[in-house]
């Protein structure tokens, strides 16, 4: 994600815009401050419960809203809307990004990225986790090809997505040599469904 806002950054050679959806305890915004980059203009945060830490965080301004909810709305234009780790756990995600396309600035993109299964066993597992699925769990399953789908459903073009790694192994002295990850973003790049994870952006054309 950080990678995909700088990118938009140096592509418009100005400060963005950015909303930022199922913020949690600010995680996002506080890597890209302590990653130096200042180019900014304005970062809301969305979510359905604001936790104290967010107001060290960075934010421009804090919206407690219910993103499921058939009256959510943004109520102003931006350059980036990031919905990372979100989506998942939306029984209707697509609707939600129908009323962020209509958010964007012309050019604006959604950035976004979740868990990614195959297309031929999504619709079996998501039926599976919804079965067993506690309170603001994982109930929506994505493949690649949804995200396609999602994009062109919502007049956006897809034009990044990429899996993000093959195998974790998580606080591992591993996690941090430049072969593993270069290794692991190779596999995500080739065989985005069979990633692990999945990041994409979607831009309003």
């Amino acid at each position: 994600m950080y990678e995909l806002i700088k990118e938009e950054s140096a592509r418009l050679g100005r400060s963005l815009r950015i909303c930022e959806i199922g913020v949690d305890r600010g995680q996002m915004r506080r890597f890209v401050h302590d990653a130096g980059f200042d180019g900014i203009e304005c970062w809301d945060a969305v979510d359905c419960r604001l936790q104290p830490e967010l107001n060290a965080a960075g934010y421009s301004r804090q919206i407690e809203a219910n993103v499921d909810l058939d009256v959510f709305a943004l109520d102003e234009k931006y350059d980036v809307i990031i919905v990372l780790h979100l989506l998942e756990h939306l029984f209707e995600p697509e609707k939600l990004m129908l009323k962020l396309a209509a958010a964007l600035v012309p050019d604006g993109i959604v950035v976004g990225g979740f868990p990614v299964t195959p297309e031929w066993l999504a619709s079996f597992q998501q039926r599976k986790i919804r079965r067993t699925a506690s309170k603001f769990g994982h109930v929506s399953v994505f493949s690649p090809k949804r995200v396609g789908r999602m994009a062109e459903n919502c007049g956006l073009k897809l034009d990044f997505l990429s899996g993000c790694f093959f195998v974790r192994k998580s606080g591992a002295a591993i996690e941090n040599a430049k072969n593993w990850i270069r290794l692991n973003l190779l596999w995500g790049a080739l065989f985005p469904a069979l990633g692990g994870e999945i990041y994409w952006r979607m831009r309003n054309h």
